[in-house]
């Protein structure tokens, strides 16, 4: 498991209490216009999202630091219950995950279908950076290395980052996800455990290695 995602990662041991996790969630994104379809005229608006019965909170940053709105997607035939938030092509974005309990947690998270770690397709099974209580962590792209990413950036499909890489698949393009595995922890007291399944399958599209770089198509 990574820790630390802002400039220098280390391998930490830690060990999930269970293999299921305690919540998975998704993110949808897209350039505006096809984002005020998706949510219609007055959408629920919200600048983050609480994980895991509220004990984590996850918002995504614009280049300034701000969280950028998080819209409530309308009800379709399924029943599906999603955000999405607006992106500008070219802008730069970062994943913010906050602490507010006194457990720890391992948070997997993808952009694009891809694994944030090692750029390999997103599995549950994969390792994850680990979140210490009331601690945050911010993700600021794919890493290349212990020490480099790959800035996370809003593109069209054919400019992504899953477009350009072997691992990628288009079809995964336009979905943010995050998996929260609770640690096991001597003196943390214990939450109750629930079933928890991905909103959005696409998020985590598999079940280490960095991230490779990107080919990008001439």
């Amino acid at each position: 498991m990574g820790r630390g995602a802002g400039v220098e990662t280390r391998t930490v041991a830690a060990k999930r209490l269970s293999e299921q996790p305690d919540d998975v969630a998704s993110l949808g994104y897209n350039e505006a216009s096809t984002v005020r379809r998706a949510v219609g005229a007055n959408p629920e608006r919200r600048l983050n999202l609480l994980l895991a019965d509220g004990d984590v909170e996850w918002s995504v940053l614009d280049e300034s630091g701000n969280p950028l709105p998080l819209q409530r997607a309308r009800r379709g035939s399924g029943g599906d219950d999603t955000f999405r938030l607006a992106g500008v092509e070219g802008s730069r974005y970062t994943l913010r995950f906050r602490n507010l309990s006194e457990r720890s947690y391992e948070v997997i998270a993808t952009v694009d279908g891809l694994d944030v770690l090692n750029g390999k397709p997103g599995s549950l099974r994969n390792g994850g950076y680990v979140l210490r209580p009331m601690q945050a962590l911010t993700i600021e792209g794919f890493r290349k290395s212990q020490n480099e990413v790959a800035a996370f950036r809003f593109a069209t499909p054919g400019r992504a980052y899953a477009a350009n890489t072997e691992a990628g698949d288009v079809r995964n393009i336009g979905v943010i996800g995050a998996a929260l595995f609770e640690l096991e922890e001597r003196d943390a007291p214990r939450r109750p455990r629930r079933d928890a399944s991905p909103s959005q399958p696409s998020a985590f599209p598999a079940d280490g290695s960095y991230a490779p770089p990107p080919r990008y198509r001439q």
